[in-house]
């Protein structure tokens, strides 16, 4: 992993947690230089977004409360929803989205795998977080493909549904405090796996000392976003 990341514990500047409206006009203009060309970009989202859909459908049929498999349908829908709109800003560029999205079946499937949960909590929580970090990635990102990119930024933006997911999660932590031990190992675990995911997008292969320097604010951003989940959470990052 980077420096900046192995430099984790050492203390940051304090930095305010932009909404998904805001994106700084410093890191929009580096991380366009860096940033992979549009096919790319919208295969790897829309692909992203089938995988968050699959995985929440597949923890509604695990879940027994009627209650509880409604609070995941209506966040299965809105990713099934952000996909679904991806797919049709590649059509109207006259692209074809199987095509697009099929280079990153094989590694986005890998990290579905690996950030999947043995228990439906930790599952439950890796589509929280993993989605929330990488939503603002390639919202980040989306300045640098003029009217598609914002048109994928709107997509991106919208909600994820998650309320009742995560209202979900908190019952679960504070049933037992076992399950906030747990989950946040499992929060920090999730971490290097996702932000792995996000390099990987990036155009070069290896990046220079200059490049390290223009992602850290973006990537150290998406660290502070992600203790920021956490701790609505009640979990510690």
């Amino acid at each position: 992993m980077w420096d900046w990341l192995r430099r984790r514990r050492e203390p940051l500047r304090i930095l305010r947690v932009r909404s998904r409206d805001e994106v700084s006009d410093t890191t929009l203009v580096d991380f366009a230089e860096l940033a992979p060309d549009i096919d790319t970009f919208l295969g790897q989202a829309a692909y992203l977004q089938l995988g968050f859909f699959e995985t929440l459908s597949e923890l509604i049929s695990a879940t027994p409360g009627l209650a509880d498999k409604e609070a995941l349908s209506r966040a299965a829908g809105a990713a099934l929803d952000k996909h679904e709109k991806l797919v049709a800003l590649m059509r109207a560029g006259g692209d074809d989205p199987t095509a697009l999205m099929l280079p990153f079946r094989e590694q986005l499937d890998a990290f579905r795998d690996a950030t999947h949960g043995t228990r439906t909590p930790e599952t439950m929580l890796s589509v929280h977080i993993t989605a929330g970090m990488l939503d603002d990635f390639y919202v980040s990102l989306s300045s640098s493909y003029g009217e598609q990119g914002r048109a994928a930024a709107g997509i991106l933006r919208a909600s994820d549904g998650s309320e009742g997911v995560l209202t979900i999660l908190r019952r679960t932590i504070e049933s037992d405090p076992e399950w906030a031990s747990l989950l946040s190992l499992w929060g920090r675990r999730l971490v290097g796996d996702t932000l792995l995911v996000a390099r990987a997008a990036l155009a070069p292969v290896r990046l220079d000392e200059a490049d390290e320097k223009k992602v850290e604010p973006v990537f150290t951003e998406l660290l502070a976003a992600h203790d920021r989940r956490m701790s609505e959470m009640g979990l510690a990052a």
